[in-house]
C-alpha cells in the first residue's frame, strides 16, 4: 500500500540516547570479551525496543536510533574502500569540550562494495507496519568531501586525488551505489545529515578548510557533490537533508545564521525537504527561508535536544507562524533541532526527558496542523 512519506508534521532527526546495556556491550566488544554476533544481538534488542517506543508515541517514522554506530557520520565513511581511521588524540574542538571521534582519512581511491548500512536498514525495514516508514540517515556527500579536504587530511587525499573534482566524482559515485542498494532493499526515505553548511555560516570558518581555500568555491563544491550523488534518483525516493552546527554531549561546533549559504543551499540543492536548526539564537532568523525553491518543504527544529528543559508551547507556536511568513504553513513541519545522540556519548538529558521532548513536538504539531 502507498504510505505518506517524509517529512511528517511531527518528526525527528534520527539518533536516540543509547541505553546503558548497549553502551556496555559495545565496550565489552572493543575489549574482546564478547563476539560481534553477541554485540549484534544486543543492538537488535535495543533497536526493537526503541522502534516500539517510537510507534507507541504515534510517530510515523522509525529509525534504529543510530545504535550500531559510534558517530553519526564517520562510521558510514568507514564502510568505503580507501578509508582508514584510528582513535583520536586531540578530537574536534567544540564549544565546551573536544569531540573525541576517530581520526578518519584516505589510504586509497574511494569505492564501495556491500555497505554495512544496507543490512542495518533491512533490520529496521522489517519493523515497519501499515502506519510507519523506516528512515535511513547517512552523512551528506558534502560531509565526506569536507572530511577529506580539511588541513589534517589534505596531504593524504592529494596522494590519490590531484583535484577536488576527481574526489567529488568518486564520492558521488560511491553514494549512488549505496543509495541504489538502499532503494533495492525497500528504502524510500533517506536523510543526508550535513554539518558542512553549518560550518560555513560561522565566523572564521575558513580555518576548517585551510586559509588558502576560497569559501565561495567551497560552497559550490559542497553543492556539486550533494547534487551529483542524488542525480537520477527514483521519483518515489524521498531525499531530505538535515543542516546542523554540531551536536556532541550537548556541545556545539559553530554559530551563525543561514543568510550566507541560503541561496545555494535552499535554492539549488535538489532535495525534497530540509530539517533545520532553529532552537536558539545561534541559527538566526527565518528570513533566509525565502530562498527555498519550488515546493520543497521545511522541518523547523524548534525544540532543543541539548537541554532537558521543555519549551514553552505557545512560544513555539508563535515561531511556527513567524516562519510561515516565508514558507506557507502547509509546507512547514516540526521536529527537534538535531538528534539526541549524534555520537555514542549522547546529550545531557535522560531517556524519559528525551521522550517528553518528542511528546511535546507531537502535541504542538497537532495543535497547529490538526490531528
Amino acid at each position: 500500500m502507498s504510505k505518506t512519506n517524509a517529512p511528517f508534521r511531527f518528526d525527528y532527526v534520527g539518533s536516540f540516547l543509547r541505553p546503558d546495556y548497549l553502551k556496555k556491550a559495545r565496550a565489552d566488544f572493543e575489549k574482546g570479551s564478547i563476539t560481534k554476533a553477541e554485540l549484534t544481538a544486543v543492538e537488535d534488542k535495543a533497536i526493537t525496543e526503541l522502534v516500539k517506543k517510537q510507534k507507541e508515541l504515534g510517530y510515523k517514522v522509525i529509525t534504529d536510533g543510530e545504535f550500531r554506530r559510534a558517530t553519526w557520520h564517520l562510521d558510514f565513511m568507514w564502510g568505503f574502500n580507501g578509508v582508514a581511521h584510528k582513535k583520536t588524540e586531540k578530537g574536534v574542538a567544540f564549544h565546551g569540550e573536544p569531540a573525541l571521534i576517530d581520526d578518519t582519512w584516505l589510504t586509497g581511491k574511494i569505492s564501495v562494495d556491500s555497505h554495512p548500512f544496507v543490512e542495518h536498514y533491512k533490520f529496521v525495514k522489517a519493523l515497519e507496519d501499515e502506519n510507519t516508514v523506516a528512515k535511513q540517515t547517512i552523512p551528506a556527500p558534502a560531509q565526506f568531501f569536507q572530511q577529506m579536504i580539511i588541513p589534517a587530511n589534505i596531504d593524504a587525499t592529494r596522494k590519490f586525488y590531484a583535484t577536488d573534482d576527481e574526489l567529488i566524482a568518486d564520492i558521488a559515485n560511491g553514494y549512488k551505489k549505496v543509495i541504489n542498494d538502499l532503494y533495492n532493499a525497500g528504502c524510500r526515505n533517506i536523510q543526508l545529515d550535513d554539518c558542512t553548511w553549518g560550518v560555513l555560516v560561522a565566523e572564521g570558518s575558513v580555518i576548517r578548510y585551510g586559509k588558502e581555500n576560497n569559501l565561495a568555491d567551497i560552497k559550490e563544491k559542497l553543492l556539486k557533490v550533494n547534487n551529483l550523488a542524488i542525480e537520477g534518483k527514483p521519483d518515489d525516493l524521498t531525499i531530505t537533508t538535515h543542516i546542523c552546527r554540531g551536536n556532541y554531549h550537548s556541545a556545539y561546533f559553530s554559530s551563525g545564521a543561514y543568510d550566507s549559504v541560503a541561496e545555494p543551499l535552499f535554492g539549488r540543492e535538489n532535495v525534497n525537504a530540509y530539517y533545520l536548526e532553529f532552537d536558539d539564537e545561534r541559527s538566526g532568523g527565518f528570513e533566509p527561508l525565502k530562498y527555498v525553491s519550488g515546493n520543497k518543504k521545511v522541518v523547523l527544529g524548534l525544540i532543543t535536544t541539548k537541554s532537558p528543559k521543555l519549551e514553552d508551547k505557545q512560544t513555539v507556536i508563535e515561531r511556527i507562524h513567524e516562519a510561515s511568513k516565508y514558507i506557507p504553513l502547509d509546507r512547514l513541519y516540526l521536529s527537534p533541532q538535531c538528534g539526541f545522540a549524534s555520537c555514542e556519548i549522547g546529550n545531557k538529558l535522560t531517556e524519559e526527558e528525551q521522550w517528553a521532548k518528542l511528546a511535546l513536538v507531537k502535541e504542538i504539531a497537532e495543535e497547529v496542523w490538526g490531528k
